[in-house]
């Protein structure tokens, strides 16, 4: 497990560690409200060349940033609506797939289906510092 503790403005050093590190497969994305989950996607896509902006999916469950970069947020309508929607099988395509409120249960069926998995916690530690503690699953 690594730790990070870092301001808004040294996030790179994060997105640089992950984006040069994990390439394809799953970012389960774990804190609480306002705790800097949609930041850190934000921060990643630019990484990756992203242009659109990136915002939280909370409400339409997914967003698709180009053909390797994919959004969820799974808050509002639960792990087994998402799993009902066939969205297992989105998890699948080649790229990353950053999933907002992912929890172990979404970890352990990732772990059985064989999809590479990073968990990424975040707690917030001031208005401008939160915690990282990443675990590769």
């Amino acid at each position: 497990m690594k730790i990070y503790n870092l301001k808004l403005n040294e996030l790179h050093v994060l997105t640089d560690d992950v984006s040069k590190n994990f390439i394809n497969g799953v970012v389960l994305l774990q804190g609480d409200l306002a705790a800097g989950k949609t930041t850190f996607v934000r921060e990643i896509a630019k990484k990756l060349g992203v242009k659109e902006d990136v915002t939280s999916p909370t409400f339409s469950l997914q967003h698709c940033y180009g053909d390797r970069v994919f959004h969820y947020d799974i808050y509002n309508h639960g792990l087994e609506h998402f799993i009902s929607l066939g969205m297992l099988e989105e998890l699948e395509k080649e790229g990353l797939h950053f999933i907002e409120w992912g929890d172990d249960k979404l970890l352990e069926l990732l772990k059985f289906a064989g999809i590479e998995t990073l968990k990424i916690e975040i707690k917030k530690i001031s208005d401008d510092e939160r915690e990282y503690r990443i675990e590769h699953a």
